[in-house]
């Protein structure tokens, strides 16, 4: 099968050109798995985002994706960052989450999950919030005598 619809579109262009229910948009919700791999989940807003704290926090099951048992599977997805989605265009957006499990069953305390590095190093950050950090790329070399 060569991917083309009906149409004669390819899926992606076909896809991407696919009528918005009005006003509403797509929230592609991302985290970091309990492997160290990439998940997702989308789920439709009432309205375009212009704020991180427009953004639900929302859960999945974490049993499946090695962050949680089954006997206390809920993770909780919070939202840090958004930015508009590439794929889907419009005013829909892919938004990054820290992940967070249950202390316990009470249900009364979140701690982070097992790949969320972040919530360790953010309050690092914001203590020297006036610091500008820096990033590089390091290159090395080795020189062999043949």
């Amino acid at each position: 099968m060569d991917n083309v619809n009906t149409a004669g579109k390819s899926s992606l262009d076909f896809a991407k050109n696919l009528p918005q229910a009005g006003g509403k948009i797509i929230a592609e919700y991302v985290w970091i798995d309990g492997a160290g791999g990439m998940r997702a989940k989308c789920r439709t807003l009432a309205k375009k985002v212009t704020s991180v704290s427009e953004l639900p926090d929302w859960n999945f099951d974490g049993s499946s994706c090695y962050q949680a048992t089954t006997e206390n599977s809920e993770v909780i997805m919070k939202p840090v960052a958004f930015f508009p989605d590439p794929f889907r265009g419009g005013d829909n957006i892919l938004v990054l989450c820290e992940s967070f499990n249950w202390e316990d069953t009470t249900y009364q305390k979140l701690v982070p999950s097992n790949t969320n590095f972040r919530s360790y190093a953010k309050p690092i950050f914001d203590a020297a919030d006036a610091e500008k950090p820096w990033y590089g790329i390091e290159q090395e070399y080795t020189i062999l005598e043949t």
